[in-house]
């Protein structure tokens, strides 16, 4: 009986020592789907003759020891000897998919073996419905998100302005849909008092930095209450006010002149008329000259030729006439007497009005 105890308890050491020698790294990985996955078994023990690669139990790769590794029929998997520790082989399993993940066995046969645990993960989407939004300070500004096409079920949670929101601001629900992927729905209620940024956030373990999407929270009593700004709407508006009223004053000064030029022309055709309808005033007092006691008229009156300048268009103005003077000397006087008298003699049919 000492004799068989002792032989058990040496046996065991020995089994010990050598699954000492043997180690499959990582013991757990996650990948998310279409990714590389590796693992890699190192051992002490140079007698092996074969390893042999599973997944799921499933033997997928052999590798001798003195041949390498022997063909395989799936190209997304192999296998390679470790330049940095001769005898550690590095497996590879290209475009993981959902039904690779499990158990990943390294088999050293006849000796031992190790497992270690793949798994895969699959990234979807996520969108912030709505465009950016504008609302007035102090009232509340609803935000919806969804992260769809996940597995498995995605942690979500929102930051505003770069800070994070504590879950219990936020609520969230998730359903499963077909081909055991995930959707993930979340509300959020931000209470507008400054602008900024909204962010929802999701994520799985495989992923090295979460997927966003943001909108744009805009709150309208910061253009009003902004100092600055409000300076430069007090500028503008004053400007516009200055340019306003100078146009007005500009409009106004043409409708003056203009009624003043209506009013002058009405006045003289008043006169105008007036002079000729009564007949009796003469060109002199038309013109604002004086009369000519020197002066007799041989010809029509100025009532004839006030009707002959009505007849004419009205076109000529008495004020172009020239002012006669007052005193005419009898020279004058004389030698336009007989220059008539000559006229009349010479021609009975000719007669020579001179309007003075």
């Amino acid at each position: 009986m000492g004799i068989l105890s002792l032989l058990a308890f040496l046996l065991s050491c020995m089994i010990q020592e050598v699954g000492a020698e043997m180690k499959l790294s990582p013991e757990e990985l996650t990948v998310l789907r279409g990714e590389e996955a590796q693992f890699t078994c190192s051992t002490s023990n140079i007698q092996w003759a074969v390893m042999t690669w599973q997944l799921n139990q499933i033997p997928i790769l052999t590798i001798h020891n003195e041949t390498g590794v022997l063909p395989v029929a799936n190209p997304d998997v192999s296998a390679k000897e470790s330049p940095d520790s001769p005898g550690d082989w590095v497996f590879s399993l290209k475009n993981t998919e959902r039904q690779h993940q499990g158990e990943v066995t390294c088999n050293l046969q006849d000796i031992d073996r190790r497992t270690a645990s793949l798994s895969v993960q699959e990234k979807g989407n996520v969108k912030v419905f709505g465009d950016n939004k504008l609302v007035l300070k102090g009232e509340s500004a609803l935000f919806e998100c969804q992260a769809a096409g996940w597995y498995p079920e995605p942690s979500l949670h929102w930051r505003v302005d770069d800070k994070p929101v504590s879950q219990g601001e936020y609520n969230i629900s998730s359903e499963e849909s077909g081909k055991d992927l995930f959707t993930v729905t979340s509300f959020h209620s931000v209470m507008a008092a400054k602008s900024s940024h909204v962010v929802c956030l999701a994520s799985v373990s495989a992923l090295t930095r979460p997927l966003n999407s943001s909108v744009r929270l805009t709150v309208v009593a910061e253009v009003v209450q902004d100092g600055d700004d409000c300076t430069v709407l007090l500028a503008v508006t004053a400007l516009l006010a200055a340019l306003l009223l100078l146009l007005l004053l500009c409009i106004a000064a043409v409708l003056c002149y203009r009624q003043r030029r209506q009013a002058k022309s009405s006045t003289q055709e008043a006169i105008w008329f007036s002079q000729s309808g009564s007949g009796g005033g003469s060109v002199a007092e038309a013109t604002g000259g004086q009369f000519n006691p020197g002066y007799t008229s041989e010809g029509p009156t100025d009532a004839v030729y006030n009707e002959l300048f009505i007849e004419a268009g009205r076109t000529m103005d008495f004020a172009t006439f020239t002012k006669v003077p007052d005193v005419v000397s009898s020279s004058s006087w004389s030698e336009s007497q007989t220059q008539a008298s000559l006229s009349e003699e010479s021609s009975n049919n000719v007669r020579r009005i001179t309007t003075v």
